[in-house]
């Protein structure tokens, strides 16, 4: 069956770029090896047609579910295309998608594979093959780099003056698997609680969509939107430990004038530690990356700082990753007939202890006695 999609084309080396600016309807391409759920998730969100990956969707070395979200939700996936196809694609070109085959104006471009839930799945499950010889090395990468990271948590890192935190509740979001979703479920607590809100880079984005504004952002500043950056939130730009941080030069066009922390580790290792010293009572984290499959799709072989992080704040920190999938709110007929049952209760008791809403229903039952010819 030939199966064919005209779209047209937007592309960017980084996913999580491209999707700020893509619009429904049209093709993706991208440069994305082991396409992730996050970047699959953001990519269905925008309702596009179609993906041309110029890289492999799925290695083989860890199941990544990116490919399949994509190919459920009815996305076309041409995967491993040459490389030279980026640059024959401009901005704006429009594409038409043969099965497997990838035309710009009745030319030829390239020639790919067209990813089928099918083939994705035999894919997934060679990978698991891999996942033993994976766990090994994520494991031995850890422990060698905790030694080294171990600054983390026993040296002196120099935060700045923050919303005060002390015996208050912190939320930390992240840009993690779920976590719009987990946020939203959030929502009584946010309300209830009023937590210091920080959000690790892009996720400031999504506090926003769900009407919280964060109280700081932290991170290197390279997929938060500048809406986000001039919302008045205090800005901590997470530096190397040399003291560089990329992050600077894109505010400094803004007019930013940011905080500056040198750590080692992750944004949310800096995050979870800044509540801790700033003296939190409890850290509330949404979207975490807690697993070795969430590292190795963020391109890290351990989880070094992660680790230690975790074991210094362990103590005040409950991870709400997913708690989603734990609760959702789904209404059943027997507790909606419940619902009704007790609703008409006092409409009940109303009628017969008021004389004129009783006139009224024995009035109501005469006339639906004549209309049957009872």
């Amino acid at each position: 069956m030939i199966k064919k999609v005209r779209g047209i084309a937007r592309k960017d080396t980084k996913t999580k770029d491209l999707i700020k600016r893509i619009n429904p309807g049209e093709i993706a391409v991208i440069n994305h090896e082991n396409i992730d759920e996050v970047a699959a998730q953001g990519l269905i969100a925008k309702k596009i047609k179609a993906v041309i990956n110029i890289s492999h969707s799925i290695e083989g070395n860890y199941p990544n579910t990116g490919p399949l979200l994509l190919v459920d939700a009815g996305i076309v996936l041409i995967d491993n295309c040459q490389r030279d196809l980026f640059t024959k694609i401009n901005e704006g070109d429009p594409l038409i998608i043969v099965n497997n085959l990838i035309y710009c104006q009745n030319r030829l471009l390239a020639v790919g594979e067209n990813l089928t839930r099918s083939n994705i799945l035999t894919k997934m499950n060679k990978t698991k093959e891999n996942l033993e010889h994976q766990l090994s090395d994520f494991i031995q990468n850890t422990i060698e780099y905790a030694s080294k990271e171990q600054n983390i948590v026993v040296a002196n890192i120099d935060y700045p003056k923050t919303v005060p935190m002390t015996n208050r509740h912190v939320l930390i979001a992240v840009r993690g698997k779920d976590y719009e979703e987990d946020l939203r479920i959030l929502t009584p607590y946010i309300k209830e609680e009023n937590p210091v809100i920080i959000a690790v880079d892009g996720a400031a984005d999504a506090l926003l969509k769900c009407g919280y504004k964060p109280h700081l952002i932290i991170g290197d500043m390279d997929s938060v939107s500048d809406m986000a950056l001039m919302g008045g939130s205090q800005i901590i730009v997470h530096a190397y430990t040399n003291g560089h941080a990329p992050g600077l030069a894109r505010l400094e066009k803004l007019g930013i004038k940011p905080d500056v922390v040198a750590a080692p580790g992750t944004s949310e290792d800096v995050a979870m530690l800044l509540a801790y010293e700033k003296g939190a009572e409890l850290i509330v984290a949404v979207g975490t990356h807690s697993n070795m499959i969430d590292f190795l799709e963020k391109g890290r072989k351990g989880m070094a700082s992660t680790f230690l992080v975790r074991l210094k704040v362990g103590a005040i920190l409950i991870d709400a990753k997913g708690v989603s999938k734990l609760y959702r709110h789904r209404v059943k007929v027997r507790y909606l007939a419940e619902i009704v049952a007790a609703a008409l209760i006092p409409v009940t008791l109303i009628s017969v202890i008021s004389p004129y809403t009783y006139q009224f229903f024995r009035l109501i039952m005469l006339k639906i006695k004549l209309l049957l010819n009872v």
